[in-house]
């Protein structure tokens, strides 16, 4: 059956569902990661749209993924329709032409499902960490870690593209409130 624009603009067609949830991590009581391997992440928000632009390369084997993501605005943030597509590296370079807000991370697996993200440049000093789920049950069953100091799950402020607007002492207010 054929749909009509509306029903394609609400189904997400081409969308699966991100079901994650986001903590804020207290750096003196996270699990040690010196020496753990991780996933750099370099992420481009190009301006004036919901587009990402992310670089992931493994810390181990050198290997690149390049891709380009959107994630749609929704009122339940914990069951959120996502696309991505794959590119190559002309397409990356290309894409990486346009104006954008970067920012980067290392992400370090913890545990079986979490991945705790430590930001670099203007962001240092932030942690977060991240959990996805298959299903809305298990996610919310998720019991908040002992090194989180607070779920943002649900704080915006918090989302890539708004943090890739902070600089250094933007960070500093940000943690500081959720630390209070």
């Amino acid at each position: 059956m054929l749909r009509g624009l509306d029903e394609e603009l609400v189904a997400h067609k081409y969308a699966h569902v991100e079901r994650e949830r986001r903590f804020l991590v207290d750096p003196a009581r996270r699990p040690d990661l010196a020496d753990a391997p991780y996933i750099l992440i370099e992420d481009r928000y190009i301006e004036g749209t919901r587009l990402r632009l992310r670089a992931m390369t493994d810390s181990g084997s050198g290997r690149v993924v390049l891709k380009v993501g959107k994630k749609y605005d929704v009122a339940d943030v914990l069951s959120r329709p996502t696309v991505t597509t794959y590119l190559d590296r002309d397409e990356y370079d290309l894409l990486a032409r346009l104006p954008a807000r970067s920012l980067r991370k290392r992400r370090y697996p913890v545990g079986a499902d979490f991945g705790i993200d430590l930001f670099e440049g203007a962001l240092a000093g932030l942690e977060l960490a991240e959990i996805e789920q298959d299903d809305a049950a298990a996610l919310t069953s998720i019991v908040s870690p002992e090194w989180a100091i607070a779920e943002v799950t649900h704080d915006p402020r918090f989302q890539g593209g708004r943090l890739s607007l902070l600089d250094a002492a933007g960070v500093t207010r940000l943690i500081a409130s959720n630390i209070e």
